[in-house]
This record gives structure tokens, C-alpha cells and sequence, in this order.
């Protein structure tokens, strides 16, 4: 008995104290291998190379230190699955895990548009890193709710979140769910976290795949119908996810080589992030850690090196930048048809005041039949859910009992629309 319950302790440990492990590297191993999917892949590079020439170029004329913006929010749909989990589920287990996709979905949406509270840590960490400047993609990733695929089963107005019935047996593309960008959590063998084709192509219903113990972010109080689901520490955060995207949307890892005569073409292939061999694991204080030239700190707290979520909290400049031109190299290949418009969300809520002390009123320009607010805080933890049905009232008071100071993100959701808020608590 004794050894079976060391045994276990054993086991445990290992899982918690589990290092960051991205499986990108052998996905692209592996899709390479095949002479069709190589030369499509060369293809799209091709002309991603020419696309970001074209922005890189565009900045340089506008402002060398910012990223070129297009002045027009970014939308991609975005399709989750599940497929470990039975159709026939509870809808109880299902509204749990829908739940979870959209937490995960508020993080991606702070993290690629540099809103996240832990971006703050900046102001300290930058004096170790002169010349680099935070990213910002300026996109907004939505769950899709129209025109889903047929085999799907979805209707009109619901969200595109399939339970069993998609992407079976460990397949990483699924032609059914093609113009999307494809979320699948199950769980993956060998202690991988998630990965992601290194350039994704949306027309061929490639996924970014992410272990069932590291999508999403920790709930409080969540329901034990997300059992399974709930990620844990240090990968609770949901920067999984937002690392693994970044592959998708043809970043390398920052720790690619050393070899860097030439930044644009060599080691992660951006300039402004310092040259680095290897990966950096848990979480090392600001400037500590050296980079190939041995004196240059490396940009530990970047997205795309290993730390854990806690310490990992920001993009570059020249990482936005590639991304935007990989978006823009496949933004035909996107859905257009399959997110609802927002305009009537956007036009009839608003928020006041902005900043508060945690008691806030939203405000209709007219009368609507039923809305709901969901509160998540920085965190990606759900403070406030609420539904107001049948209602005539214009404004609606919300008090948030022992909020703490920081950033939160309130999303209203009305006629299969929604928009999501920041608001700050002094």
C-alpha cells in the first residue's frame, strides 16, 4: 500500500511540475512529408513573404515604431470542438463548456490586442529591452453563430460548438468545417500542450489542437460538469492557446536559433525579438536570462517562448506585423457568411461610468426583448451572469460586490450578436 501511494505522489508531481511542451515542430514534420500539402504550404509562404514586404514597407513610411493598422478590427470565426465528448451530454455539461470556449475566447481577444491587465509588468521589464514595442493585431476572434455546416446540426443563432461529432479519432482537419479557425481540446499524448500548423490554412480545415488541461482558464466555482475540462497550474491562464494561434498565424518560436546574421530570414524571423537558442521555462525574473549573444536579455515574457501563463503576456511590434500579413495572405479563405452583424449591439449598449468603483449602469438606446451579461475579470474568471428577459427598462444597474481594482471585460449578448467591453475598477 505504501508503494502504490508513493507511486501516486510520484505520478502527481510530474504532472503538476509538467514543462511547457509545444508539438508544432512535429506537426510540420509531418504535413511536410507529403509532397501536396508541402507545396501548397511553399505556396501560401510565397506569397506571405510578399504581403509582409508590402506592410513592412507601409509602416516604415507611417511609423517605424508601431504596427501598421489597416484602421478596421479584424474578425475571425472561430469554430471549438470537442469531440471526446457525447453528443447526447447533458445540456448542462454543454452550456459549461461553451462557457469555457468564450473565457478562452475574452483571453485571445486581450492578448492579441494588448489589453490584458499583466501587460503592465511591461513598464518595469522594458528598461532591459531597448527598441522593442508592444504589439497590438487589433482583431476580434468570434465564436461563429450563422450558416454553420449542414453535417453539423447547428442552427441559426447558436453557437458553432460541436460535442462528439467532429474532428473524431485525432484528425487535425476536418473539409466540413473549412473558413474557419478550427479549436479542437482533447486530450493529447506525451505531455504536449496543444500545437498548430506553423501558417495555418483555414480552406483546408486545419485546427489548432489544445490538451483538455490547458484550454480555457480557471473558473471560480466551476460546475463538475466541466470535469476534465478545467485547466490547472501553471497553464490556467489560457496562454496555451494564444502561443499555439501565434504558430497558426506563422510565428516560429522566439527561441529558434542562434544563428541570426540576418533577422528577417533567419531565427524567428522577426527583428525585434532578441536572438535565443533554447526555451525558458517557469518563470525567471525581468532581464535575467541571456540570449545568444550572452549579454542581451531574452524576451522570456514573449507569447511564443515556454514560460508558464503567469509570466508569458505580450507580443512585439514585428510579431503583430507577420501576423497581419499571414491574415491578410488568407483572409479569402474565411468565412464571410458566419458571424452576425454587430452593429446593433455595438450601436444600442453602452457602458457608464468608465472608470468605477464596481457599481456601473448599462444603457439602451431603445427597448430590446432579452439580453445577458457575462463580467469575466483579468483572469479569465466569471465574476457577474446575467439574463434580462421581457424588459422594458433602459438602463440597468450592476453593482459588483468586493471587486478588486483592475481591468474586466463585460460582454452583452442579444439577438445571437455580442460585443465585449473593457471597463476599469479604480
Amino acid at each position: 500500500m505504501k508503494t502504490k501511494l508513493l507511486l501516486l505522489l510520484f505520478v502527481v508531481s510530474i504532472s503538476f511540475g509538467q514543462q511547457r511542451t509545444c508539438g508544432t515542430d512535429a506537426y510540420m514534420e509531418k504535413m511536410l512529408s507529403n509532397p501536396e500539402m508541402k507545396q501548397q504550404y511553399l505556396d501560401l509562404q510565397k506569397q506571405f513573404e510578399s504581403e509582409l514586404e508590402r506592410l513592412s514597407n507601409a509602416q516604415q513610411k507611417k511609423n517605424g515604431n508601431s504596427t501598421f493598422s489597416t484602421n478596421a478590427t479584424i474578425r475571425i470565426p472561430v469554430a471549438v470542438h470537442y469531440p471526446s465528448v457525447v453528443n447526447s451530454s447533458t445540456e448542462t455539461v454543454k452550456s459549461c463548456l461553451r462557457l469555457l470556449a468564450q473565457k478562452q475566447l475574452n483571453i485571445l481577444n486581450a492578448d492579441y490586442n494588448a489589453t490584458n491587465s499583466d501587460l503592465s509588468l511591461w513598464t518595469a521589464a522594458s528598461i532591459y529591452y531597448p527598441g522593442v514595442n508592444i504589439g497590438n493585431m487589433d482583431v476580434s476572434w468570434e465564436i461563429a453563430t450563422q450558416n454553420h455546416p449542414t453535417s453539423s446540426g447547428l442552427s441559426n443563432g447558436t453557437l458553432a460548438v460541436t460535442f462528439g461529432t467532429h474532428f473524431l479519432s485525432n484528425a487535425d482537419s476536418d473539409s466540413e468545417w473549412s473558413g474557419y479557425c478550427n479549436l479542437v481540446v482533447r486530450n493529447i499524448s506525451g505531455g504536449i500542450l496543444g500545437y498548430s500548423p506553423l501558417g495555418g490554412s483555414p480552406s483546408q480545415g486545419m485546427t489548432v489542437v489544445i490538451d483538455n488541461n490547458a484550454f480555457g482558464a480557471s473558473m471560480t466555482g466551476t460546475p463538475t460538469s466541466c470535469s476534465g475540462y478545467v485547466p490547472g497550474a501553471p497553464y490556467n491562464l489560457g496562454r496555451t492557446l494564444t502561443h499555439e494561434l501565434g504558430h497558426f498565424f506563422n510565428l516560429y518560436h522566439t527561441f529558434q536559433s542562434c544563428t541570426n546574421t540576418n533577422c528577417a530570414t533567419q531565427g524567428d524571423r522577426v527583428c525585434d525579438t532578441p536572438p535565443l537558442g533554447t526555451p525558458t521555462y517557469s518563470c525567471p525574473s525581468d532581464g535575467t536570462v541571456a540570449g545568444c549573444d550572452g549579454f542581451t536579455a531574452a524576451l522570456t515574457m514573449n507569447y511564443m517562448d515556454y514560460t508558464n501563463d503567469a509570466c508569458m503576456y505580450m507580443f512585439t511590434a514585428g510579431q503583430a506585423n507577420r501576423m497581419l500579413a499571414w491574415h491578410n495572405t488568407i483572409s479569402s479563405q474565411l468565412q464571410t457568411n458566419v458571424l452576425v452583424n454587430n452593429d446593433f449591439v455595438k450601436n444600442n449598449f453602452s457602458i457608464f461610468p468608465n472608470p468605477n468603483k464596481g457599481i456601473f449602469s448599462i444603457q439602451l438606446s431603445e427597448s430590446t426583448d432579452n439580453y445577458s451579461v457575462i463580467i469575466i475579470d483579468a483572469l479569465g474568471r466569471e465574476i457577474f451572469n446575467a439574463e434580462y428577459n421581457q424588459t422594458t427598462d433602459l438602463v440597468q444597474n450592476i453593482e459588483l460586490d468586493n471587486a478588486l481594482s483592475g481591468m474586466y471585460f463585460v460582454t452583452i449578448q442579444s439577438k445571437g450578436a455580442q460585443i465585449t467591453k473593457k471597463i476599469i475598477i479604480e
